[in-house]
């Protein structure tokens, strides 16, 4: 039987049979260092989506908002309950969690949705937000009992699609923060050379890092880049550290932090964007038993893990926090490192945790400016449009698959891109046309569900 040493020394050597265990846990000072490379793939990809929600609302970077120190509690809020939930899928309550080492985070996938429930309305907007986290979560969590039949409706063509048109929904806020961010539009500031030289550095370092470096430089690419851009930008003197000052040392969660509202669009597109979520639990469940474990995932963990989502979503809606996910870079971490411990994956729970209740995290992270992310979130953005064409590679493209896809594609994407054609109906179905997403994901599930597959001898394009 074969041997392998992790990193720390030669007490480390493990069996085959320990590394595809996922209640093995390994010794101390191998375990921690793993869970904390687990973190650091996922680190920027989680507190994102909290500060392009608050900018969006009008109190994120570059506002001028009395509200701004809000921002600072929403990513602590990413930290803590990220951690949480990845805690309910490792160590798991009866039912609820996959007991895998499956790491959860703030997801990407809603922002299309969320960002026209809240954008321009400050944090008055943001109970209605956590009131549609909250009840999303509910029926995420419902899902777990059924989602092994829901994947019928969900083929490569339509989920390539759904990830597709989330990455092209989001590029625009690359290019806006690289440039300068929402509120220097208009302003002789907005586009600068200074402003795109340090978006760029972001850029080119993490090209750099992830095709030439190896290990931990590769897998942290990202992480990097945006650490070399906020040096350059620190040199520049376009960082400030008054937030940083401000900030405790430790702050607990506020439960209806910002209240509770029932809002139809919140809602609605919550709980639609569930059931793509729960699909996209059941392939990383998939991917993580096949990669680290060479066997397929057992139904008990997919309804494990969906239970575990829906819990972790809407507990942290109560506490402010936005709906998680389980996070495929993950995936990929476990396939490369060949450990498939669950315990490994607490350890960097844990670590989150702790980050998520001290506010000077949350402070320090704030003090990067809004052009740096922006060269991060042109990568990060940019992969999720590829990855959704990647999915795509697998459809067959045949006369009625292209039909479908063009439909739903021109529909979604010119709604996203011309709200206006909609300034006659009503406010809630504006807000959820105009994402683009929703109406493209609907038409391609209702088109691959109601036209019929063609003949064999019709199927060239």
């Amino acid at each position: 039987m074969t041997e392998t040493t992790l990193p720390g020394g030669n007490a480390g050597a493990l069996t085959q049979a320990d590394l595809r265990n996922p209640d093995y846990t390994p010794p101390l000072m191998q375990a921690v260092p793993l869970g904390i490379q687990h973190v650091l793939a996922m680190f920027v990809s989680n507190v994102t989506p909290a500060i392009i929600v608050a900018g969006a609302a009008g109190f994120g970077f570059g506002s001028n908002s009395p509200d701004f120190p809000n921002l600072i509690y929403m990513i602590q809020m990413s930290m803590l309950f990220a951690g949480i939930a990845t805690l309910f899928q490792t160590i798991g309550m009866g039912p609820v969690g996959g007991r895998l080492p499956i790491v959860q985070g703030t997801s990407f996938a809603f922002l299309p949705v969320m960002i026209p429930v809240v954008a321009g309305q400050g944090v008055g907007a943001m109970s209605a937000l956590m009131g549609g986290v909250v009840i999303g979560g509910i029926f995420h969590f419902c899902l777990g009992s059924v989602v092994g039949r829901l994947r019928f409706a969900l083929p490569p063509l339509v989920t390539g699609l759904i990830v597709l048109m989330i990455g092209l929904s989001l590029i625009r806020v690359g290019i806006q923060y690289s440039a300068g961010g929402v509120p220097l539009i208009g302003k002789p500031e907005y586009g600068s050379l200074a402003n795109w030289s340090v978006a760029l550095v972001v850029v080119v370092v993490t090209l750099l890092l992830k095709f030439f470096a190896k290990g931990m430089w590769s897998i942290a690419a990202v992480l990097l880049g945006l650490v070399a851009g906020y040096l350059v930008a620190l040199a520049m003197g376009m960082v400030s550290f008054g937030n940083v000052g401000n900030a405790g040392w430790v702050a607990m969660p506020v439960p209806f932090k910002w209240g509770f509202e029932l809002s139809a669009p919140a809602i609605l597109g919550m709980c639609f964007m569930a059931v793509v979520s729960a699909i996209e639990t059941v392939g990383d469940v998939s991917g993580i038993t096949k990669g680290g474990a060479g066997r397929e995932a057992t139904e008990k963990e997919i309804s494990g893990a969906t239970y575990a989502d829906g819990l972790g979503t809407a507990v942290a809606g109560v506490f402010g926090g936005l709906p998680n996910t389980s996070f495929s870079q993950n995936v990929g971490l476990i396939s490369m490192t060949g450990v498939m411990s669950r315990h490994v994956v607490t350890y960097g729970a844990i670590f989150l945790i702790v980050c998520g209740l001290i506010p000077k995290v949350g402070a320090i992270i704030s003090t990067v400016p809004i052009t740096v992310l922006g060269g991060g979130v042109i990568v990060m953005f940019g992969m999720v449009a590829a990855a959704g064409i990647n999915m795509l590679s697998d459809v067959r493209w045949n006369r009625r698959n292209m039909v479908i896809f063009a439909v739903a594609l021109s529909v979604g994407l010119g709604l996203q891109l011309e709200p206006g054609a909609l300034q006659h109906l009503p406010q809630t179905a504006q807000i959820l046309l105009t994402s683009g997403l929703l109406p493209a994901a609907f038409l391609a599930i209702v088109l691959n569900l109601v036209l019929p597959e063609e003949a064999a001898g019709e199927e060239s394009a």
